[in-house]
């Protein structure tokens, strides 16, 4: 994010391009900005919330199988929408479910928080280091030339995205390919991040009420990482404006 643009100013000019709300006319972005936090590795708080996760989804799977969970299945048949196939590249939340029962992955106080928040709401969730941002964030359908800083056989490497594939992506390319499949390498969280950008993807049947009250868990529980920790928060959806600054 450039330094003289405010949280504020960066969630005026994020967008959704009118081609993917043609491809999903149900589909809402809830995205929060978050400014003062204190990194810190994975502890016993951030264990306990992945616990509640990985329970939840025991009790969710003990019911139906993870590719019928409503917003789950919503998500593959939006992937199937745009040409990718949702059986060799999972939405981030039924990536998350189908590892429950082994035990969700703890990365760091952060990402342990907004992965369980994601399981517990069902619904798929991003983290990006706000500080590593170049202009607004925007949800696009790919010319196929934006770059993609990620990494393959252990190795950096820079991808290119399929003409028409839904992306998230900044001044400077690609930030999540296939709508919440894999976030890039360059704006990726750190344990050394202390402002970062959440966006919580929601379809029907995901009432916008639910999606509210997944960004609320959220917030509640980012205030507890730091003594001065603000938030900014903004919904996309069809019909929204915005600022191109």
């Amino acid at each position: 994010m450039h330094s003289s643009q405010t949280h504020q100013e960066t969630l005026d000019a994020a967008h959704v391009e009118p081609a993917v709300f043609e491809l999903r006319p149900d589909y809402r972005a809830l995205l929060i900005a978050v400014d003062g936090l204190t990194p810190g590795v994975s502890d016993a708080a951030s264990n306990a919330l992945l616990e509640q996760a990985e329970a939840a989804a025991r009790t969710a799977l003990s019911e139906q199988k993870v590719e019928q969970l409503p917003h789950v299945a919503a998500w593959r048949e939006a992937y199937q929408g745009f040409g990718a196939k949702p059986n060799r590249t999972r939405n981030s939340l039924e990536a998350l479910i189908r590892r429950a029962d082994a035990g969700l992955p703890r990365v760091n106080k952060l990402t342990d928080l907004y992965n369980a928040i994601s399981v517990l709401h069902q619904i798929p969730l991003g983290g990006e280091d706000l500080a590593r941002y170049s202009g607004a964030p925007r949800l696009v359908r790919a010319t196929g030339q934006e770059p993609f800083d990620t990494v393959a056989n252990g190795e950096p490497i820079v991808e290119y995205p399929d003409p028409g594939e839904v992306l998230w992506r900044d001044d400077d390319g690609v930030t999540c390919r296939r709508w919440n499949w894999r976030q890039g390498r360059r704006t990726q969280l750190r344990d050394e991040t202390t402002s970062a950008l959440f966006i919580l993807d929601a379809l029907e049947p995901m009432s916008t009420a639910s999606l509210f009250a997944a960004g609320d868990d959220l917030t509640k529980h980012l205030a507890g990482l730091g003594s001065a920790v603000t938030v900014t928060q903004r919904l996309l959806q069809p019909g929204t404006t915005y600022s191109d600054r």
